[in-house]
């Protein structure tokens, strides 16, 4: 078996605990404005590799990963790699390696044959980073082409075999940085007993190139950088520092 690969990154420090030697695939049915690797979007690549493949490549950075670090697979969506994810986690485990999903749950249905072998890859992951990117399902497909039903339910999913999550949300001005939205988010982490940490990541500009090389219509041009004062009122409302203003 072999996985479209787009690229690795051999010393990744915001990809899970410590330092993870990070698998980026290619492929993904979402078309999030705020994209910032749009070229993963097309599942088509000429760099193909096996499990056995990437685990003798990862181990050569093992002794620098410390207790925490490991393999995190990112994307592109990993999920649509599923069966390609599953063995190299099993062997991965084989080698006591921590291992982690950054996803961002489009694919995830509870339908057969998909829910059976996702529950199989959850016996071989430690930990899933999960976005919100928005919890109006309306708003999240104007901002992501797809809606969130499917996704808010993987959440709960999660929370019912108490898997560990770290939750993360793009603050972006003028779709996600609303305190209405902010607290309605909030309202729904606080019903998940699986949530490890809540990560805020400020909007930027740094793939517009990507989308222009590209010929795709970068539709936020005009959209600044959220300022320190609208993000920290991001990160204080998620992590519950208001929640006395919740409904």
């Amino acid at each position: 078996m072999q996985g479209r690969i787009h690229s690795i990154e051999t010393f990744g420090s915001v990809d899970g605990p410590g330092i993870r030697f990070v698998i980026f695939l290619k492929g993904c049915a979402m078309r999030c404005l705020f994209c910032h690797n749009p070229d993963t979007w097309d599942p088509k690549t000429d760099n193909l590799k096996t499990p056995d493949e990437l685990i003798d490549q990862a181990l050569r950075y093992k002794d620098y990963w410390g207790e925490e670090g490991g393999i995190t697979v990112s994307g592109g969506e990993p999920l649509l790699q599923i069966d390609f994810l599953i063995e190299l986690f099993q062997k991965a485990k084989r080698h006591g390696i921590n291992t982690c999903i950054d996803t961002a749950g489009q694919p995830f249905t509870r339908k057969e044959p998909f829910f059976s072998q996702f529950q199989e890859l959850m016996k071989v992951t430690d930990l899933l980073l999960m976005d919100i990117k928005h919890i109006d399902s309306k708003i999240h497909r104007e901002l992501t082409s797809v809606p969130n039903d499917n996704i808010i339910d993987m959440f709960r999913y999660l929370d019912e075999i108490h898997k560990p999550i770290w939750i993360r949300h793009v603050l972006l001005p003028g779709y996600t940085d609303d305190d209405k939205y902010l607290y309605e988010t909030r309202a729904f982490i606080k019903t998940l007993h699986n949530v490890k940490k809540i990560d805020v990541l400020p909007f930027h500009k740094m793939g517009e190139f990507k989308w222009e090389k590209l010929g795709y219509p970068y539709r936020l041009k005009e959209t600044k950088t959220p300022t320190k004062a609208r993000i920290q009122n991001a990160v204080d409302i998620l992590n519950g520092k208001n929640d006395e203003n919740l409904i």
